[in-house]
């Protein structure tokens, strides 16, 4: 009988760690798990602090480790809502449906992809073609875009990163959905996009890209153009909203099926204009014009 009882016991406990390993999205009233795009996080942990301050009691994590690792939370049910830098892909969407509901898409925000490099090297403007040759490696020195004698060192996000993939697919491929196009072998592949603005700040001979929203002093944007015969355009706000700028994307959530509970009423802040707000003050671009996000 005492064998008995302890096998009820253990079943009942082990049901209960398995319903503990995963997370019915927007089922939790006070708590929510956010993760993804590194690009993201410091947008969502600034959407998530000043929601918070609004509604006391509310949890709000959010972390990052690249789209790839927000998409496969959301597949496992180990977050409620993706933050993500990339459209999904349509072998991750039927995965998404295998496990319950389909993703749900909401674009939160804009961006342009920055092409940095140090302000003390004297290239100011590339075209796509001109980016996609470096990147490859058919472009191996400075001297052969007009600058020094000197072996371009190439930085690029990881490959679970969405914005690795984005600039991949819009860059070096052109955006054709049969490209073949790789990054070359030599690029050094770092973790996040303060790495790499980290690394061009000190290395003059550094080339990497990032969401605009990480430019600082210490790097300098190039203009890009998307071809010889075009203008060459900043990554400005403007020139993303006006679509002139040619590395531009939208910045999403996912969540399955459409949003409900604490998510719900998060993405509706995001959205609001004071949320759109601070997507302007970390200068990423509001999905709304920028005189009604004021």
């Amino acid at each position: 009988m005492i064998k008995s009882t302890n096998f009820i016991v253990l079943a009942v406990i082990g049901l209960l760690l398995l319903g503990g390993c995963a997370r019915k999205s927007g089922n939790q009233a006070n708590s929510l798990q956010i993760k993804g795009s590194d690009t993201m996080v410091n947008l969502g942990q600034a959407w998530a602090e000043e929601y918070m301050k609004q509604n006391p009691g509310m949890s709000i994590a959010v972390t990052g480790g690249g789209s790839g690792t927000g998409i496969t939370a959301l597949i496992n049910s180990t977050c409620d809502i993706a933050e993500v830098s990339r459209e999904m892909k349509e072998s991750e969407i039927e995965l998404v449906a295998s496990k319950g509901e389909a993703p749900k898409k909401i674009i939160v925000a804009l961006d342009g992809l920055a092409v940095v490099v140090s302000p003390a090297n004297k290239i100011s403007e590339l075209t796509i073609d001109q980016l996609a040759d470096v990147f490859t490696g058919k472009i191996k020195n400075w001297k052969e875009l007009g600058g020094r004698d000197a072996k371009i060192v190439l930085l690029s996000r990881e490959v679970n990163s969405g914005t690795h993939v984005y600039f991949k697919e819009h860059v070096l491929r052109h955006g054709k959905a049969d490209g073949k196009e790789e990054f070359a072998a030599e690029a050094l592949l770092l973790s996040s996009s303060q790495a790499i603005a980290d690394e061009v700040a000190q290395n003059q001979d550094a080339i990497g890209y990032y969401g605009m929203g990480y430019i600082t002093a210490k790097e300098k944007a190039l203009k890009i153009a998307k071809d010889k015969n075009s203008p060459y355009e900043a990554p400005t706000m403007e020139n993303v909203i006006s679509g002139a700028y040619p590395i531009s994307r939208p910045l999403l959530m996912y969540t399955k099926g459409e949003p409900k509970g604490l998510a719900k009423t998060f993405i509706d802040y995001v959205l609001s204009p004071a949320g759109q707000q601070i997507v302007k003050k970390l200068d990423f671009v509001p999905v709304k014009p920028l005189e009604q996000s004021t």
